[in-house]
């Protein structure tokens, strides 16, 4: 069977444009803006199941014991391996929408039944813990959310995780928490969903908080039995990461702080302009999410956004998100974690072309 994952194909090849709004990874790190680099570069070590500086580094940066991090090819990667790990064929699968696609591919990759609870747009994208319990089985085997909120950006309440912990436990079921944006929130939290109880596993990695997506370092935090089954399930899938990659990413865990006062940097600027222009258009629909590097309004009076987007690209050459790919087709995502002048330059053109489309509607409502 055929599992793929739309948006993700949509990123990789979609037309390039030159106010592109569509990737939230933090701006990429230069080698003068991460000291130690250059002399960790290395060809070779041991690193059977992961360079032991990099994993005792997440240890620390997790608060847990190093027993209970297992690494992966990005986010992403380790996503796939708590799916693998955890899921046999026919289980049930409980995913939050609107959601992020390779996270639902993830999981019929392994043959489970896919089911969702609703994150609603009403109550500002909040986790409810009584919608995954009417939604929950007795076959449910993963409860999966992200945190922050992909697309909106929204950060769930401890509150509302812990509960979701509690349904889940009373079926025999983990939660899988991808914390990959995280760090990028205003205040980021302080400790991953993972010590909230053994139930939960944490994803995350250094793409979209730190500026270093060009590392795939990613990791999965867990119980040390199921961070076990995570290892022993990248054995099959890559066997382990590779080397020189894990060595710099150790050495960027020394200059955690460093990068996060360059990322806080670009993010307050940049997430001001953006809130400063959505403020401004009372065509659009917001819910402000707490920092981060996203945020999906919605264009009020359509059910579907994607002919305007279409349009914004075509005739703006400003891409943002379909709200498609998150199962919301009458909103957009848009990123705002690069270039502060490529972000200034495509709000321009996304208020001009919301301007236009304003303009068509009022010659249309006169005819």
């Amino acid at each position: 069977m055929l599992v793929n994952a739309p948006y993700m194909e949509w990123a990789k090849t979609h037309p390039r444009a030159a106010w592109d709004l569509t990737g939230s990874n933090l701006l990429p790190c230069t080698l003068d803006d991460l000291p130690e680099a250059r002399a960790a570069l290395e060809l070779w070590g041991p690193n059977d199941e992961g360079y032991v500086p990099l994993v005792d580094a997440i240890a620390r940066h997790a608060g847990v014991s190093a027993d209970r991090v297992a690494l992966a090819t990005g986010a992403s990667g380790a996503n796939y391996l708590v799916c693998a790990a955890l899921l046999d064929r026919c289980d049930d699968v409980l995913i939050e929408r609107p959601g992020y696609d390779p996270l639902i591919a993830a999981a019929a990759m392994q043959g489970a039944r896919i089911l969702r609870f609703e994150r609603r747009f009403a109550d500002g994208y909040a986790l409810d813990p009584d919608a995954v319990r009417a939604a929950i089985t007795p076959r449910t085997r993963l409860v999966v959310v992200t945190n922050s909120h992909n697309p909106s950006g929204v950060v769930a309440s401890k509150e509302a995780l812990a509960e979701i912990g509690r349904i889940a436990a009373a079926v025999g079921a983990h939660v899988l928490v991808d914390e990959v944006y995280l760090d990028a929130a205003s205040p980021p939290a302080a400790t991953p969903a993972a010590t909230l109880s053994e139930g939960f596993v944490s994803t995350a990695s250094l793409t979209k908080a730190y500026g270093l997506a060009g590392l795939r370092c990613g990791w999965a935090i867990a119980a040390p039995e199921v961070a076990r089954r995570i290892r022993r399930t990248r054995d099959v899938v890559d066997g382990t990461g590779a080397f020189p990659t894990e060595r710099i990413a150790a050495a960027a865990f020394n200059h955690l702080d460093r990068l996060r006062v360059r990322a806080r940097a670009i993010l307050e600027a940049n997430g001001a302009a953006v809130r400063g222009f959505l403020r401004r258009r009372s065509d659009l629909e917001w819910v402000d999410p707490p920092g981060g590097s996203i945020v999906f309004p919605r264009l009020r009076g359509v059910d579907d956004a994607e002919p305007f987007v279409r349009n914004l690209l075509a005739d703006y050459e400003t891409a943002v998100v379909p709200g498609r790919f998150f199962e919301a087709p009458a909103h957009f995502r848009v990123a705002f974690a690069g270039a502060h002048d490529v972000l200034a330059g495509g709000l321009e053109r996304l208020g001009r072309a919301l301007d236009a489309r304003a303009g068509t509607r009022a010659r249309h409502q006169l005819e």
